[in-house]
């Protein structure tokens, strides 16, 4: 099996962070892993009220710039971690981070895309860089989001919370079965709903989910906490989760976490990788 994975990086700590993830989450897989930065804000944000000619100066100069801090990364990956399996293509691309992700998904047909939480502005007022949250929304293929100084460990513990409502994608279950079987891990499905009885629809779902998953060792559990956000960070406390999965869809918990400040005034500062897989049609 090839995995092709996405890694942005802003030449950060919590961008290397989510790189070093990566290379330990598939350490027993072969892997093509594309390391891109995308540098159009620092050439715009810095040529604003400036001629054309300056600005294709400074784009140049970033160019040469970025070009330099891959070979350095390039050379700190080969040092630090060495696997066989594992091939680096070291990418810079002039436009905005989310296009540009989203291009190299859909060029090379990429299985995740890996990146830190935060990137350099780094504001710990809040759980996700905008940055993050972009490529969370809009980029057509799983995102696994890496906390700053997340201290990788194997994930044995993986939390999945669902409504069985929303229908999965069986690449994007595979890919999760995958992880799992690597490291026999448990996989608890959540269902969050204070009326506990399901639908012959999320029957049928849930029975999807059996069949896609079979690598893990699975567990369905019910919680009559009305608050999404607030079931799931009880959850995770309480069982000693190492990897959040949601997908995102229309009504969907994750919709709900993303698209509303509740995320940060209940305080669900993720502390572990967070799997974001996608089901919106754009």
């Amino acid at each position: 099996m090839m995995r092709k994975i996405v890694i942005p990086t802003d030449f950060s700590k919590n961008a290397f962070n989510a790189l070093y993830f990566a290379s330990k989450l598939f350490k027993y897989t072969r892997c093509d892993m594309y390391v891109l930065h995308a540098y159009a804000d620092e050439v715009y944000n810095e040529s604003e009220s400036k001629s054309r000619e300056e600005m294709e100066r400074r784009k140049e100069k970033i160019y040469d710039k970025v070009d330099l801090q891959l070979l350095h990364l390039e050379e700190k990956i080969n040092e630090c971690l060495p696997n066989p399996k594992h091939k680096y293509k070291m990418l810079s691309a002039f436009g905005s981070l989310t296009d540009e992700v989203n291009n190299l998904v859909n060029l090379e047909n990429a299985d995740c895309v890996v990146m830190g939480t935060r990137g350099k502005t780094n504001d710990r007022q809040i759980t996700f860089g905008s940055n993050t949250v972009q490529v969370m929304k809009y980029v057509q293929c799983p995102v696994l989001a890496i906390p700053e100084d997340y201290t990788y460990h194997e994930p044995r513990e993986i939390l999945f919370p669902s409504d069985y409502m929303v229908p999965y994608k069986r690449r994007e279950l595979k890919f999760l079965c995958e992880i799992a079987g690597s490291y026999r891990s448990a996989i608890h499905l959540l269902y969050i709903n204070p009326i506990q009885k399901l639908s012959i629809r999320q029957e049928d779902n849930m029975h999807y989910l059996k069949e896609c998953l079979y690598k893990a060792h699975l567990s369905f559990e019910t919680t009559e906490e009305k608050d999404k956000t607030m079931a799931i960070t009880k959850y995770i406390l309480h069982n000693k989760i190492d990897m959040l999965v949601m997908v995102n869809s229309q009504h969907s918990h994750l919709e709900d976490l993303l698209y509303q400040s509740t995320l940060e005034k209940i305080g669900l500062h993720i502390k572990i990788p967070f799997l974001v897989f996608q089901n919106l049609h754009r």
